[in-house]
Protein backbone atom coordinates (compact mmCIF):
# COMPACT_ATOMS: atom_id res chain seq x y z
CA UNK A 1 0.00 0.00 0.00
CA UNK A 2 0.91 3.79 -1.02
CA UNK A 3 0.06 6.97 -0.04
CA UNK A 4 -0.30 7.83 -4.41
CA UNK A 5 -3.31 8.60 -6.08
CA UNK A 6 -4.95 6.30 -7.21
CA UNK A 7 -5.35 5.66 -10.87
CA UNK A 8 -8.06 7.05 -13.24
CA UNK A 9 -11.15 4.66 -12.29
CA UNK A 10 -9.89 3.30 -9.58
CA UNK A 11 -7.49 0.62 -10.51
CA UNK A 12 -4.61 0.22 -12.97
CA UNK A 13 -5.71 -1.55 -15.95
CA UNK A 14 -3.34 -4.77 -17.09
CA UNK A 15 -4.01 -6.25 -20.48
CA UNK A 16 -0.34 -7.98 -21.16
CA UNK A 17 -0.53 -11.64 -21.90
CA UNK A 18 2.00 -13.56 -19.80
CA UNK A 19 3.54 -17.28 -19.59
CA UNK A 20 1.01 -19.85 -21.10
CA UNK A 21 -1.62 -18.04 -21.74
CA UNK A 22 0.64 -15.66 -23.84
CA UNK A 23 1.62 -19.05 -26.19
CA UNK A 24 -1.74 -19.97 -26.14
CA UNK A 25 -3.31 -16.70 -28.11
CA UNK A 26 0.02 -16.65 -30.02
CA UNK A 27 -1.05 -19.92 -31.04
CA UNK A 28 -4.12 -19.21 -31.90
CA UNK A 29 -3.51 -15.81 -33.76
CA UNK A 30 -2.11 -17.65 -36.35
CA UNK A 31 -5.67 -18.47 -37.66
CA UNK A 32 -7.00 -15.22 -36.74
CA UNK A 33 -8.28 -12.31 -39.22
CA UNK A 34 -5.40 -9.99 -38.88
CA UNK A 35 -5.12 -6.10 -38.74
CA UNK A 36 -1.92 -4.42 -39.24
CA UNK A 37 -1.51 -1.28 -36.47
CA UNK A 38 0.01 2.01 -37.70
CA UNK A 39 2.55 4.08 -35.15
CA UNK A 40 0.20 5.57 -33.06
CA UNK A 41 -2.02 2.38 -33.02
CA UNK A 42 0.63 0.20 -31.53
CA UNK A 43 1.45 3.44 -29.27
CA UNK A 44 -1.90 2.88 -28.19
CA UNK A 45 -2.13 -0.53 -27.69
CA UNK A 46 1.12 -0.85 -25.26
CA UNK A 47 -0.62 2.45 -23.40
CA UNK A 48 -4.26 0.07 -22.94
CA UNK A 49 -1.84 -2.78 -22.34
CA UNK A 50 -0.03 -1.34 -19.25
CA UNK A 51 -2.47 0.87 -17.95
CA UNK A 52 -1.66 4.27 -18.70
CA UNK A 53 -4.72 4.55 -20.25
CA UNK A 54 -6.71 3.18 -17.46
CA UNK A 55 -10.04 2.89 -17.30
CA UNK A 56 -9.53 1.77 -21.13
CA UNK A 57 -9.05 -1.62 -21.63
CA UNK A 58 -9.27 -1.60 -25.47
CA UNK A 59 -9.90 0.34 -28.26
CA UNK A 60 -13.32 2.26 -28.14
CA UNK A 61 -16.87 0.46 -28.99
CA UNK A 62 -19.48 2.57 -30.77
CA UNK A 63 -21.25 3.39 -27.74
CA UNK A 64 -17.90 4.47 -25.83
CA UNK A 65 -16.93 6.28 -29.05
CA UNK A 66 -20.24 8.69 -28.90
CA UNK A 67 -20.08 9.04 -25.39
CA UNK A 68 -16.29 10.59 -25.35
CA UNK A 69 -16.44 12.83 -28.89
CA UNK A 70 -20.11 14.10 -27.24
CA UNK A 71 -19.31 14.73 -23.55
CA UNK A 72 -15.90 13.95 -23.31
CA UNK A 73 -16.81 10.86 -21.02
CA UNK A 74 -17.50 7.52 -20.85
CA UNK A 75 -20.84 6.17 -21.02
CA UNK A 76 -20.63 5.46 -16.82
CA UNK A 77 -19.81 8.94 -16.37
CA UNK A 78 -15.88 8.92 -15.99
CA UNK A 79 -14.04 11.78 -17.35
CA UNK A 80 -12.13 10.72 -20.86
CA UNK A 81 -11.67 13.45 -23.63
CA UNK A 82 -9.71 11.58 -26.64
CA UNK A 83 -11.20 8.48 -28.38
CA UNK A 84 -9.12 5.86 -28.21
CA UNK A 85 -9.95 3.64 -31.81
CA UNK A 86 -9.08 1.69 -34.23
CA UNK A 87 -9.33 1.73 -37.98
CA UNK A 88 -10.06 -0.87 -40.73
CA UNK A 89 -10.65 -1.23 -43.79
CA UNK A 90 -14.37 -2.34 -45.51
CA UNK A 91 -13.07 -5.38 -46.40
CA UNK A 92 -11.32 -6.35 -43.02
CA UNK A 93 -14.54 -5.33 -40.88
CA UNK A 94 -16.47 -7.25 -43.37
CA UNK A 95 -13.83 -10.41 -42.46
CA UNK A 96 -14.24 -9.40 -38.28
CA UNK A 97 -17.29 -10.97 -36.12
CA UNK A 98 -18.68 -9.99 -33.19
CA UNK A 99 -17.48 -11.72 -29.75
CA UNK A 100 -14.45 -13.14 -31.78
CA UNK A 101 -10.86 -12.71 -31.82
CA UNK A 102 -8.71 -10.76 -34.45
CA UNK A 103 -5.00 -10.51 -34.14
CA UNK A 104 -3.35 -7.45 -34.51
CA UNK A 105 -0.05 -6.80 -36.26
CA UNK A 106 2.84 -4.45 -36.08
CA UNK A 107 3.81 -3.04 -39.62
CA UNK A 108 6.34 -5.74 -39.95
CA UNK A 109 2.96 -8.27 -39.96
CA UNK A 110 4.16 -9.83 -36.19
CA UNK A 111 1.59 -10.32 -34.16
CA UNK A 112 1.54 -8.38 -31.12
CA UNK A 113 -1.61 -8.49 -29.79
CA UNK A 114 -5.72 -9.68 -29.86
CA UNK A 115 -8.65 -7.60 -29.77
CA UNK A 116 -12.20 -9.17 -28.73
CA UNK A 117 -14.67 -7.73 -31.10
CA UNK A 118 -17.15 -6.20 -29.35
CA UNK A 119 -18.66 -3.42 -32.06
CA UNK A 120 -18.27 -3.01 -35.33
CA UNK A 121 -19.46 1.12 -36.59
CA UNK A 122 -18.30 3.58 -39.16
CA UNK A 123 -17.96 7.20 -38.04
CA UNK A 124 -18.46 10.42 -39.76
CA UNK A 125 -15.23 12.02 -39.92
CA UNK A 126 -16.30 15.68 -40.13
CA UNK A 127 -18.11 15.51 -37.15
CA UNK A 128 -15.22 13.66 -35.43
CA UNK A 129 -12.78 16.51 -36.76
CA UNK A 130 -15.29 19.67 -35.38
CA UNK A 131 -15.87 17.87 -31.86
CA UNK A 132 -12.35 16.61 -30.86
CA UNK A 133 -10.04 19.28 -32.57
CA UNK A 134 -12.42 22.27 -32.95
CA UNK A 135 -11.74 22.79 -36.99
CA UNK A 136 -12.39 20.90 -40.53
CA UNK A 137 -8.89 22.40 -41.22
CA UNK A 138 -6.96 19.68 -43.16
CA UNK A 139 -4.12 21.78 -42.37
CA UNK A 140 -4.31 20.60 -38.86
CA UNK A 141 -2.24 17.68 -38.37
CA UNK A 142 -5.00 15.63 -36.47
CA UNK A 143 -7.44 16.68 -38.71
CA UNK A 144 -5.40 15.51 -41.61
CA UNK A 145 -4.98 11.86 -39.61
CA UNK A 146 -8.46 11.45 -39.63
CA UNK A 147 -9.40 12.37 -43.03
CA UNK A 148 -6.65 10.01 -43.92
CA UNK A 149 -7.77 6.95 -42.20
CA UNK A 150 -10.12 4.07 -43.09
CA UNK A 151 -13.93 4.28 -42.54
CA UNK A 152 -14.71 1.51 -40.07
CA UNK A 153 -13.66 1.35 -36.45
CA UNK A 154 -13.44 -2.16 -34.48
CA UNK A 155 -13.93 -1.51 -30.55
CA UNK A 156 -13.22 -4.46 -27.80
CA UNK A 157 -11.05 -5.35 -25.12
CA UNK A 158 -7.00 -5.79 -25.96
CA UNK A 159 -4.50 -8.01 -25.20
CA UNK A 160 -0.59 -7.05 -25.55
CA UNK A 161 0.92 -10.24 -26.52
CA UNK A 162 4.38 -8.66 -27.57
CA UNK A 163 5.96 -5.41 -25.97
CA UNK A 164 8.37 -3.73 -28.15
CA UNK A 165 11.94 -2.80 -26.79
CA UNK A 166 11.34 0.96 -25.36
CA UNK A 167 12.97 3.65 -27.62
CA UNK A 168 14.79 4.93 -24.44
CA UNK A 169 15.29 2.03 -22.30
CA UNK A 170 17.71 3.97 -19.69
CA UNK A 171 14.48 6.50 -19.06
CA UNK A 172 11.47 4.28 -19.92
CA UNK A 173 9.13 3.04 -17.32
CA UNK A 174 6.00 2.30 -17.15
CA UNK A 175 2.88 3.38 -15.08
CA UNK A 176 3.68 0.51 -12.47
CA UNK A 177 7.02 1.13 -12.37
CA UNK A 178 6.74 4.72 -11.88
CA UNK A 179 4.80 4.16 -9.07
CA UNK A 180 6.96 1.40 -7.04
CA UNK A 181 9.54 4.66 -7.63
CA UNK A 182 7.91 6.94 -6.02
CA UNK A 183 6.44 4.88 -3.16
CA UNK A 184 10.06 3.74 -2.83
CA UNK A 185 11.13 7.22 -2.46
CA UNK A 186 8.17 7.91 -0.20
CA UNK A 187 6.84 10.55 -2.24
CA UNK A 188 3.05 11.07 -1.34
CA UNK A 189 2.45 14.21 -4.39
CA UNK A 190 4.02 14.25 -7.30
CA UNK A 191 3.84 17.18 -10.00
CA UNK A 192 4.46 16.29 -13.80
CA UNK A 193 5.54 18.33 -16.70
CA UNK A 194 4.41 17.10 -19.99
CA UNK A 195 6.42 18.45 -22.95
CA UNK A 196 7.33 17.42 -26.69
CA UNK A 197 9.90 20.67 -27.05
CA UNK A 198 13.09 21.03 -25.12
CA UNK A 199 12.98 22.84 -21.59
CA UNK A 200 13.80 25.93 -21.30
CA UNK A 201 14.49 28.41 -19.05
CA UNK A 202 10.68 29.65 -18.69
CA UNK A 203 9.87 25.69 -18.92
CA UNK A 204 12.62 25.08 -15.85
CA UNK A 205 10.60 28.08 -13.95
CA UNK A 206 7.08 26.38 -13.41
CA UNK A 207 8.46 23.24 -13.16
CA UNK A 208 10.79 24.26 -10.14
CA UNK A 209 8.00 26.09 -8.76
CA UNK A 210 5.96 22.89 -8.82
CA UNK A 211 8.57 21.05 -6.74
CA UNK A 212 8.62 23.79 -4.26
CA UNK A 213 5.02 22.36 -2.96
CA UNK A 214 5.27 18.60 -3.75
CA UNK A 215 7.49 16.19 -2.82
CA UNK A 216 8.34 15.18 -6.73
CA UNK A 217 8.86 16.43 -9.90
CA UNK A 218 8.02 13.84 -12.86
CA UNK A 219 9.45 15.35 -15.95
CA UNK A 220 7.37 12.92 -18.95
CA UNK A 221 8.63 13.84 -22.42
CA UNK A 222 6.35 12.87 -25.09
CA UNK A 223 7.98 10.43 -27.61
CA UNK A 224 5.62 9.00 -29.85
CA UNK A 225 5.02 10.09 -32.99
CA UNK A 226 4.38 13.71 -33.19
CA UNK A 227 4.21 16.47 -36.99
CA UNK A 228 6.84 16.89 -38.95
CA UNK A 229 8.81 19.79 -37.80
CA UNK A 230 9.25 18.75 -34.60
CA UNK A 231 12.90 18.29 -32.73
CA UNK A 232 12.99 14.37 -32.87
CA UNK A 233 12.50 12.88 -29.56
CA UNK A 234 16.22 11.86 -29.36
CA UNK A 235 18.04 14.66 -29.40
CA UNK A 236 15.65 15.86 -26.73
CA UNK A 237 15.88 13.19 -24.55
CA UNK A 238 19.26 14.25 -24.67
CA UNK A 239 18.88 17.93 -24.09
CA UNK A 240 16.83 16.84 -21.02
CA UNK A 241 19.69 14.55 -19.36
CA UNK A 242 22.23 17.24 -20.08
CA UNK A 243 19.65 19.80 -18.29
CA UNK A 244 18.33 17.75 -15.10
CA UNK A 245 22.07 16.42 -14.56
CA UNK A 246 23.39 20.12 -13.73
CA UNK A 247 19.93 21.99 -12.85
CA UNK A 248 17.86 19.82 -11.20
CA UNK A 249 17.97 17.92 -7.33
CA UNK A 250 18.58 14.25 -8.81
CA UNK A 251 16.77 12.73 -5.29
CA UNK A 252 13.64 15.05 -6.22
CA UNK A 253 13.25 15.07 -9.73
CA UNK A 254 12.77 11.56 -12.22
CA UNK A 255 12.76 11.69 -16.16
CA UNK A 256 10.74 8.92 -17.79
CA UNK A 257 9.43 9.08 -21.20
CA UNK A 258 5.70 8.97 -22.47
CA UNK A 259 5.36 6.66 -25.27
CA UNK A 260 2.13 8.32 -26.66
CA UNK A 261 1.45 9.75 -29.80
CA UNK A 262 1.06 13.54 -30.12
CA UNK A 263 -2.83 14.63 -31.47
CA UNK A 264 -2.57 18.28 -31.16
CA UNK A 265 -5.88 18.14 -29.82
CA UNK A 266 -5.34 21.48 -27.87
CA UNK A 267 -7.84 21.69 -24.71
CA UNK A 268 -9.31 17.82 -24.89
CA UNK A 269 -5.54 16.38 -25.13
CA UNK A 270 -4.45 18.81 -22.14
CA UNK A 271 -7.56 16.57 -19.93
CA UNK A 272 -6.06 13.49 -21.88
CA UNK A 273 -2.23 14.09 -21.10
CA UNK A 274 -2.98 14.53 -17.12
CA UNK A 275 -5.30 11.58 -16.69
CA UNK A 276 -2.46 9.42 -18.23
CA UNK A 277 -0.43 11.06 -15.67
CA UNK A 278 -2.41 10.40 -12.60
CA UNK A 279 -1.98 6.62 -13.92
CA UNK A 280 1.46 7.26 -13.65
CA UNK A 281 1.33 8.12 -9.93
CA UNK A 282 0.61 11.93 -10.81
CA UNK A 283 -0.84 14.45 -8.07
CA UNK A 284 0.16 17.59 -9.77
CA UNK A 285 -0.10 18.34 -13.85
CA UNK A 286 1.36 21.71 -15.07
CA UNK A 287 -0.83 23.06 -17.93
CA UNK A 288 1.25 25.96 -19.53
CA UNK A 289 0.27 28.26 -21.96
CA UNK A 290 -1.31 26.30 -25.17
CA UNK A 291 -0.95 23.20 -23.92
CA UNK A 292 -1.01 20.54 -26.78
CA UNK A 293 -1.42 23.44 -29.43
CA UNK A 294 -0.48 24.26 -32.99
CA UNK A 295 -0.83 27.24 -35.05
CA UNK A 296 -3.85 29.47 -34.20
CA UNK A 297 -6.52 27.13 -33.53
CA UNK A 298 -7.10 27.06 -29.86
CA UNK A 299 -6.92 30.10 -27.83
CA UNK A 300 -3.95 31.30 -25.27
CA UNK A 301 -4.95 29.30 -22.03
CA UNK A 302 -8.18 27.32 -23.69
CA UNK A 303 -6.31 24.27 -22.04
CA UNK A 304 -6.53 25.54 -18.99
CA UNK A 305 -10.38 26.26 -18.80
CA UNK A 306 -11.76 22.94 -19.54
CA UNK A 307 -10.15 21.47 -16.60
CA UNK A 308 -13.12 24.05 -14.64
CA UNK A 309 -15.69 22.02 -16.69
CA UNK A 310 -15.17 19.15 -14.08
CA UNK A 311 -15.06 18.78 -10.16
CA UNK A 312 -11.95 17.82 -8.62
CA UNK A 313 -13.11 14.56 -7.62
CA UNK A 314 -14.05 13.51 -11.12
CA UNK A 315 -10.39 14.67 -12.25
CA UNK A 316 -8.57 13.43 -9.48
CA UNK A 317 -5.85 15.14 -10.14
CA UNK A 318 -4.96 18.94 -9.62
CA UNK A 319 -4.26 21.15 -12.54
CA UNK A 320 -1.41 23.82 -11.83
CA UNK A 321 -2.06 26.36 -14.66
CA UNK A 322 0.59 28.82 -15.07
CA UNK A 323 0.78 32.04 -17.17
CA UNK A 324 3.01 32.88 -20.04
CA UNK A 325 6.08 33.21 -18.57
CA UNK A 326 10.05 34.97 -19.75
CA UNK A 327 12.47 36.35 -18.85
CA UNK A 328 12.62 40.19 -17.90
CA UNK A 329 15.69 41.75 -18.75
CA UNK A 330 15.32 44.89 -16.57
CA UNK A 331 14.71 42.28 -13.17
CA UNK A 332 17.08 39.92 -14.29
CA UNK A 333 14.72 37.21 -13.78
CA UNK A 334 11.83 34.88 -14.71
CA UNK A 335 8.91 36.52 -14.50
CA UNK A 336 5.07 35.95 -15.90
CA UNK A 337 2.78 38.09 -17.30
CA UNK A 338 1.19 38.50 -13.79
CA UNK A 339 4.49 39.40 -12.42
CA UNK A 340 5.90 41.25 -14.51
CA UNK A 341 6.16 45.15 -13.81
CA UNK A 342 6.57 45.85 -17.37
CA UNK A 343 7.44 47.09 -19.77
CA UNK A 344 6.98 44.92 -22.65
CA UNK A 345 10.06 45.85 -24.16
CA UNK A 346 12.06 44.60 -21.54
CA UNK A 347 10.23 41.18 -22.09
CA UNK A 348 12.63 38.45 -24.02
CA UNK A 349 10.58 36.48 -25.79
CA UNK A 350 11.95 34.37 -29.04
CA UNK A 351 9.71 32.80 -31.21
CA UNK A 352 10.15 28.96 -32.00
CA UNK A 353 10.97 30.87 -36.08
CA UNK A 354 13.84 32.66 -34.37
CA UNK A 355 15.33 29.98 -32.75
CA UNK A 356 15.45 28.01 -35.52
CA UNK A 357 17.04 30.49 -36.90
CA UNK A 358 19.92 31.15 -34.47
CA UNK A 359 20.31 27.40 -34.07
CA UNK A 360 20.01 27.09 -38.04
CA UNK A 361 23.27 29.47 -38.11
CA UNK A 362 25.15 28.08 -35.84
CA UNK A 363 24.72 30.65 -32.99
CA UNK A 364 24.66 30.54 -29.69
CA UNK A 365 20.45 31.12 -27.62
CA UNK A 366 20.89 33.53 -25.12
CA UNK A 367 21.65 31.82 -21.85
CA UNK A 368 18.87 33.70 -19.96
CA UNK A 369 16.27 31.46 -22.30
CA UNK A 370 17.84 28.43 -22.68
CA UNK A 371 20.44 26.67 -20.14
CA UNK A 372 23.92 26.95 -22.59
CA UNK A 373 23.80 23.09 -22.13
CA UNK A 374 21.15 22.62 -23.88
CA UNK A 375 21.68 25.19 -26.39
CA UNK A 376 24.61 23.13 -27.14
CA UNK A 377 22.32 20.36 -28.14
CA UNK A 378 19.79 22.17 -30.23
CA UNK A 379 22.85 23.42 -31.98
CA UNK A 380 24.98 20.29 -32.47
CA UNK A 381 21.35 18.98 -33.96
CA UNK A 382 20.78 22.07 -36.25
CA UNK A 383 24.29 21.26 -37.89
CA UNK A 384 23.89 18.43 -38.91
CA UNK A 385 21.22 18.64 -40.98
Amino acid sequence: MTNLIAPHGGKLVDRIARGAERARLLEISRELPRVKLNERELSDLELIANGAFSPLTGFLTEKEYHSVVNDLRLPDGTVWALPITLAVDADTAGAARLDTLVALSDEQDAVVGVLTVQSIYKFDKADKARKVYGTEDANHPGVAYINARKPVFLGGPVTLLAERPPQFADVHRTPAQTRALFAERGWRTVAAFQTRNPIHRAHEYLTKVALEFTDGLLIHPLVGETKEGDIPADVRVEAYKVLLEKYYPAQRTVLSTFPAAMRYAGPREAIHHALARKNYGVSHFIVGRDHAGVGSYYGTYDAQRIFDRFTPAELGITPLKFEHTFWHKGLGEIVSEKTSPGPKEQHLVLSGTKVREILAAGGELPPEFTRPEVSAVLRRFYAGR
